[in-house]
């Protein structure tokens, strides 16, 4: 019986004593304090690998560094259990734990799972052929698509759904449950993201899938039966904490452009199948959406507040052209997903062009109903330029998609 033992210390290098034959999976399973249930989760889910997975897989005891005997039941373990070895980290954090095995793993395929084993352990190769068949290069187990069987509290529920919420909203996150601890990934795929994710803890997971959605990878979700663990250590609330200043860094460097998507995508042949056509263009009309009521509401705050001091027509123009330019980077960020500073200004300056005809259109609907009726009031002027922003809304994103149609394609080639 071989025993496979692992090392990591401040600074230390990573030392490994590996098998002349990789195995074709590697599944870690992080640890911190968990000397009671180790024993029970390795040797039911080594079972479950011998009895259902048809190809070599390997289980790593990752343990962050414990202050029980969670150490030296997991090297014995080691010593008793086919296919297992241990990992030794000085510091704290699920998230170092799997950057540091997964980026060090010969597997062809890395994955990983909670120690209490909440998911049933038959979603497993569900998981894992997606990746193997190269059809997908990233797997996740999901508690909440309609398919899933999912046991917990009402509290733990609402935050859960609360949180990936938050996620479409601020992140645009297409993927349904970012922290369900039942994930998988190809090993090339993990070792060229891996050293772009910054946390170190709980935010990993969604870190990184946010980072292989962007990159354009494929994301498999795999519907599972999931138990919650009355004994979970999750400090749910530090936990909340640590995510919202995650999800407000990650969401930062994705407006500034300071990650390199457009490389990342091209590295992985994931630019658009036809240049120059943007994608998704439902989510871009909702995005195009929030935007533009955002900016309506700027834009007729800002008439009525200078309407009193220069009059309509000046009112409508200053308050457009303010507007326009806020709303120019808004959509370019926001609904068009273009970064960085490259081709602002000549954004803006065709976003300027876009805004001269609606000031054309709106100017003209405030001639008519002048000529129409001399005496409105205010507010019926306010009225009818609303309405015709509608209508110059529709004629902006049409342009703004013109606008924007090369950007992604010009980043993922720089």
């Amino acid at each position: 019986m071989t025993t496979n033992s692992l090392s990591r210390g401040s600074g230390a290098p990573l030392r490994t004593e590996t098998s002349p034959t990789a195995p074709v999976l590697d599944v870690v399973v992080p640890v911190y304090n968990e000397e009671a249930g180790l024993d029970h989760c390795v040797r039911r889910l080594r079972r479950h690998l011998d009895d259902n997975v048809p190809f070599s897989a390997r289980i790593t005891i990752a343990d962050n560094a414990s202050v029980d005997a969670t150490l030296a039941v997991a090297e014995r373990l080691a010593t008793e259990v086919r296919d297992v070895r241990v990992v030794h980290l000085d510091l704290k954090g699920r998230g170092r734990a799997l950057r540091e095995v997964w980026g060090a793993s010969d597997a062809e395929v890395v994955a990983y799972m909670d120690v209490d084993l909440s998911t049933d352990l038959n979603a497993l190769m569900p998981l894992i052929a997606p990746l193997l068949s190269g059809h997908s290069d990233v797997a996740i187990g999901s508690r909440l698509v309609r398919s899933s069987r999912v046991v917990r509290g009402p509290k733990r529920e609402f935050i859960s759904r609360s949180y990936n919420l938050i996620l479409r909203g601020a992140l645009h996150a297409r993927f349904s449950d970012a922290q369900c601890g039942f994930k998988a990934m190809r090993a090339d795929v993990a070792q060229r993201l891996l050293p772009l994710v910054e946390d170190t803890g709980w935010f990993f997971d969604t870190e990184l899938l946010v980072l292989a959605e962007r990159a354009g990878l494929r994301i498999h979700e795999v519907p599972v039966d999931w138990v919650d663990d009355p004994d979970s250590r999750v400090d749910i609330v530090a936990t909340a904490i640590a995510d919202m200043k995650g999800v407000w860094r990650v969401g930062r460097a994705l407006s500034t452009g300071s990650l390199p998507l457009g490389g990342l995508r091209a590295s992985f042949g994931r630019e658009p199948l036809v240049p120059g056509v943007p994608r998704g263009m439902v989510g871009q009309l909702v995005r195009f959406a929030v935007v533009g009521v955002a900016s309506t509401l700027a834009y007729a705050l800002l008439y009525l507040i200078l309407h009193p001091l220069m009059g309509a027509q000046w009112a409508n123009a200053v308050s457009l052209l303010v507007t326009a330019v806020l709303n120019t980077a808004a959509n370019r960020a926001f609904t068009f997903g273009v970064r960085g500073s490259d081709g602002v200004a000549r954004h803006q300056l065709q976003g300027l062009f876009v805004f001269a005809f609606g000031l054309f259109l709106t100017s003209g609907s405030l001639f008519v109903l002048h000529s129409a009726a001399p005496d409105a009031s205010k507010h019926v002027e306010l009225a009818v330029l609303v309405l015709a922003n509608l209508v110059a809304t529709v004629s902006r994103f049409i342009a703004l998609r013109w606008v924007f149609r090369n950007a992604r394609t010009e980043g993922a080639s720089a």
